[in-house]
């Protein structure tokens, strides 16, 4: 079994700071892309940002510049630092991993179970 286990989230005010992580455990082989995604009220699932197992990352326009993922692989763990946070944020972040799981033939993908991340005076 794989699970990824993510932090608590939490109510920040506008211009705040939240980090988040994630850790993935269970029968791993390999852990290639890692990311977090979000998802608020009424809208579909959005990729916030993913980074590769080299450490390449990718961000979505909407959080440059105030939101940095980075990944701990000996501790099979990613991040994401939250910097600046809008009350457009708010939403459900949900970590994500491909992972080779021992005694399957390749990757899947494996999510989080969610975490509330309110941004509000």
């Amino acid at each position: 079994q794989v699970q990824l286990v993510e932090s608590s989230g939490g109510l920040v005010q506008p211009g705040g700071s939240l980090r988040l992580s994630c850790a993935a455990s269970g029968s791993i082989i390999r852990i290639y892309a890692m990311g977090w995604y979000r998802q608020a009220p009424g809208k579909q699932r959005e990729l916030v940002a993913t980074i590769t197992s080299r450490g390449s990352t990718n961000y979505a326009d909407s959080v440059k510049g105030r939101f940095t993922i980075s990944r701990d692989n000996a501790k099979n763990t990613v991040y994401l630092q939250m910097n600046n946070l809008k009350p457009e944020d708010t939403a459900v972040y949900y970590c994500n991993a491909d992972i080779w799981k021992a005694g399957t033939g390749g990757v899947n993908d494996y999510w989080g179970q969610g975490t509330q991340v309110t941004v509000s005076s």
